[in-house]
């Protein structure tokens, strides 16, 4: 794994620094993995990456604005949690810091700054919202699309489990120890029962969260973008670049029709559902999501490959 300074971007949405660090070979076809709401780029985990790095890829991982070591937008005030509800239950119009779009722009933003002109575009929950934009947007960056326990964006769907959901828009303590503790339970209520929750692990991934840096006033921002969002089904429609769409069965957050409809409205989309999954990556099915992503990358570089071989003749 290399380490790296956080990466000055600049795009309309103006500047941002985004932290990041890399698994594999620099010179294999790069993945940019997205994590979702308020979430540093660590969880998405060491052995998970290096798994998907010893298939082949150069895999990158990064901070989103707002979070862990990337730049926090201190001097954009968050709509607060009643516009946020109303937001969320009545549609309402509510002001914004930034959009997902922006957030897409960010990493189309550090592809370049890295000299990748086009990745396998990986994300999970948020960071599923992320990657379908940058597909939509700037396809021309994409070899391939990987949605994971995401959403098209379509409020007519199936809501989150509601308790989950006061969870999430629970204020978080000022004390150390109920704030990891708090942290722990969320993503114990996301696992689900199934698969067996590691506390010893998820505690020790939410503790260097804690001590790296949580801006509650971030993880409301990111959440007002997603809230804000329009309904992505039209330009999914549109997309022509090979996509896998990764769904749990029992995800409480976003549940498994959101999976479903990401998958239909994708022309020629892989759906796979993981039946006792929830809205988390099992470290169970860490293999089979690390064969189903590399499968679907590998596939998309050979279709490249045979592309730019056309174009040459």
């Amino acid at each position: 794994m290399s380490n790296a300074l956080p990466v000055e971007l600049r795009n309309h949405s103006g500047a941002v620094r985004l932290a990041f660090d890399a698994f594999g070979e620099r010179e294999n076809p790069p993945i940019m993995l997205i994590m979702g709401l308020g979430a540093q780029r660590f969880f998405w985990e060491d052995g998970f990456c290096k798994m998907l790095a010893e298939q082949g890829f150069w895999v990158i991982r990064f901070d989103n604005r707002d979070v862990g070591e990337s730049t926090v937008l201190a001097d954009r005030l968050p709509p607060n949690l009643l516009q946020l509800a109303a937001s969320g239950l009545f549609d309402a119009a509510v002001s914004t810091p930034y959009s997902l779009k922006d957030m897409a722009d960010d990493v189309v933003s550090l592809m370049a700054q890295l000299g990748i002109t086009k990745a396998h575009i990986v994300g999970a929950s948020m960071g599923g919202m992320i990657a379908q934009l940058l597909a939509i947007h700037h396809p021309q960056n994409v070899l391939s699309l990987t949605s994971i326990m995401s959403s098209t964006g379509n409020k007519n769907l199936y809501k989150p489990d509601k308790m989950v959901l006061l969870k999430l828009l629970k204020p978080m303590s000022k004390k150390r120890e109920k704030c990891i503790e708090s942290g722990v339970e969320f993503w114990r209520s996301l696992h689900g029962h199934f698969y067996t929750f590691d506390l010893l692990r998820t505690e020790s991934l939410v503790r260097r969260a804690y001590e790296i840096g949580v801006s509650t006033d971030g993880v409301l921002r990111q959440f007002a973008a997603i809230l804000t969002a329009k309904d992505r089904t039209s330009g999914l429609n549109r997309l022509s670049v090979p996509t896998l769409v990764i769904h749990g069965e029992d995800d409480p957050l976003l549940p498994v029709s959101n999976g479903h409809a990401t998958a239909s409205a994708i022309d020629n989309a892989i759906l796979k559902i993981y039946a006792g999954m929830g809205h988390t990556l099992p470290i169970e099915l860490w293999r089979s999501i690390v064969s189903d992503i590399a499968n679907m990358a590998h596939r998309a570089d050979l279709s490249e490959d045979c592309e730019r071989l056309r174009a040459a003749v």
